[in-house]
C-alpha cells in the first residue's frame, strides 16, 4: 500500500482513475443537464450531479490526506527543470480545480436556494444565502472552471502520452493499474 521509488500505491492509483472516471462522467452529465428544459425530472438529475460533485470532493480530501502521508515516486531523471516545473504547476492546477469546481457548484446551489441533499438523505448546509443574481454569476464561473479543467486534463493526458511514446521514460507506469 506504500509508494515505491517508481510507482504510486494501489490506493493512490485507484483513487486517481476512479476520480478521473467520475470527473468525466460529471462533466458530460452536467453538459447534458444544461440543455434539458426545467422539469421535476431535471431537478432529480441535478441532484444526482450534485451527489457526484460532493463525492468527488470527499474523494479529493481522501486523496490529499493519502498523498501528504506518502512521498511521491521520483520523476524520470531525464526531465529538465522546466518540465518538472510544468508538471508541478499542472498538478497544482488539477488539484485546485478539483476543489473549486464542486465548491462552486455547491455555492451556486445555495445561491439559487436549492439545498444539496447528499444521496437524498443527508442535507448539507447552505454555504451562502439565496441570491439569484449571484447564483447566475456562480453558474457562469462553474462552467468556466469546468472548461479550464478540460484544457488542463487534455494537457495532462498529452504530457503522459508524450512521456510514454516519445520520451519512453516510464513515467506513465507510476500510475498504471497493472501491478
Amino acid at each position: 500500500m506504500s509508494n515505491t521509488p517508481a510507482r504510486y500505491s494501489t490506493l493512490q492509483t485507484l483513487l486517481h482513475w476512479l476520480m478521473a472516471a467520475l470527473m468525466i462522467g460529471a462533466f458530460l452529465f452536467g453538459n447534458y443537464l444544461a440543455d434539458l428544459p426545467l422539469s421535476p425530472a431535471k431537478f432529480q438529475l441535478i441532484s444526482y450531479h450534485k451527489w457526484l460533485g460532493i463525492s468527488l470532493l470527499a474523494l479529493l480530501a481522501l486523496r490529499v490526506v493519502v498523498r501528504l502521508a506518502r512521498k511521491a515516486p521520483a520523476l524520470p531523471a531525464g526531465m529538465g527543470a522546466a518540465a518538472r516545473a510544468m508538471a508541478h504547476i499542472g498538478h497544482a492546477a488539477l488539484y485546485l480545480l478539483m476543489l473549486a469546481i464542486p465548491l462552486s457548484g455547491w455555492l451556486m446551489s445555495s445561491a439559487y436556494g436549492f439545498p444539496v441533499v447528499l444521496f437524498g438523505v443527508l442535507p448539507l448546509p447552505d454555504l451562502i444565502a439565496a441570491n439569484p443574481a449571484l447564483a447566475e454569476q456562480l453558474k457562469a464561473g462553474h462552467g468556466l472552471l469546468n472548461n479550464v479543467l478540460v484544457i488542463v486534463v487534455v494537457a495532462h493526458v498529452l504530457a503522459a502520452l508524450k512521456h510514454q511514446f516519445i520520451d519512453k521514460d516510464g513515467l506513465l507506469e507510476r500510475m498504471s493499474l497493472r501491478r
